[in-house]
């Protein structure tokens, strides 16, 4: 399952004292569900993977790190969520806190790494709002906003199509391979894998697009020889033009063309809430038609509204199960992906 170089293996952190490893290692934090009862009382997990690194301590002895045989038995309790996802496409879009922050940058990238050396495909798909804002800022033009969308004249998307396809693609490339894996740059515009057109707005918002047409074929020969794509949210139409779509959009659609077992949003919330001026009213699971009853109810409302509207179609086109996490949560992505506690909220068909 893992490379023919066999990495460390990094130890096990309790809720009381963490332990750190001096070897590369990935620290998880989070709870296993064990057949090992012995196992239930740790509050931490770990997982080797090649060249991933986030909790380095060099100071550290070697007699440090728990025993060996803990060790195994933690590797062994990932297995049922291994062989659940081994060989399978999780698309996942990235975005909100979680790009600002270097430190959560770095768990979401290491986090990828790690669950494509373990035989998962995924796909990363980005936007980069603060980025194009910085940038319109430097050449004197000011970000404007139609409920919630940007308004996006000629000159800005110029400036949008340099900022996510020339510079946050290739910077998110570049870490993904830092970290040890084979990332692959593209725009929905390469190999015409999204084929836009304009929104219904487009008289107010410009040039900002839906996905008309999911094209996968430039797609498959890289998961299939396990690089990840990196997949910037422009596209243009059949007459070249190119648009600003919404990246979470392009996630689902991609999501749903390539029968994805799992679409994952990566959010600035805990998720969705069953109250949302209550944090500590979070809805683990929930199916389309509960979903769908909190929207009317209001419960769900503002900018929550789009990702669960993009869930639901993903859902209805097959894709296997929808999350909405908390981008802001060290390692969330691995928390949803190999434990029942997840970070956020999980949304099924």
């Amino acid at each position: 399952m893992f490379a023919a170089k066999s990495p460390s293996i990094p130890p096990l952190s309790f809720s009381e004292k963490s332990l750190k490893c001096p070897n590369y290692c990935l620290k998880l934090p989070f709870t296993f569900t064990s057949a090992h009862p012995a196992n239930k009382n740790f509050t931490h997990r770990s997982l080797p993977c090649i060249r991933s690194s986030l909790s380095l301590d060099l100071d550290k002895s070697l007699a440090e790190c728990t025993p060996a045989q803990t060790r195994v038995d933690i590797l062994a309790e990932s297995l049922p969520y291994l062989q659940k996802f081994r060989g399978k496409t999780i698309v996942v879009k990235y975005g909100g806190a979680a790009m600002k922050s270097e430190s959560l940058q770095a768990s979401v990238i290491n986090d990828l790494v790690l669950l494509s050396c373990v035989g998962i495909r995924p796909i990363f798909v980005h936007g980069g709002g603060p980025e194009i804002n910085q940038w319109l800022d430097r050449i004197g033009l000011k970000p404007n906003f139609l409920n919630g969308l940007r308004v996006t004249d000629a000159s800005t998307m110029e400036i949008v199509t340099m900022v996510l396809v020339g510079k946050v693609n290739k910077q998110l490339v570049s870490l993904i391979n830092k970290a040890g894996a084979t990332a692959v740059g593209l725009s929905g515009i390469d190999g015409r894998l999204l084929t836009a057109r304009p929104s219904p707005k487009a008289a107010e918002l410009g040039f900002v697009g839906e996905v008309a047409l999911v094209d996968p074929t430039v797609l498959r020969p890289l998961v299939e020889n396990n690089h990840i794509p990196v997949i910037a949210s422009v596209a243009a139409d059949e007459k070249g033009q190119s648009y600003n779509i919404n990246a979470d959009t392009v996630a689902g659609e991609l999501a749903a063309a390539l029968g994805a077992e799992k679409l994952i949003l990566l959010t600035d919330v805990a998720g969705i809430l069953e109250d949302k001026d209550d944090p500590g009213s979070l809805v683990k699971e929930i199916d389309i038609a509960g979903v769908r009853k909190m929207v009317s109810e209001g419960k769900v409302a503002g900018g929550m509204i789009p990702k669960v509207n993009c869930c639901i179609r993903s859902l209805a086109q097959g894709v296997r199960t929808a999350s909405i996490i908390d981008g802001r949560v060290q390692h969330s992505l691995l928390l949803e992906v190999l434990t029942d506690e997840g970070a956020g909220t999980m949304i099924t068909g």
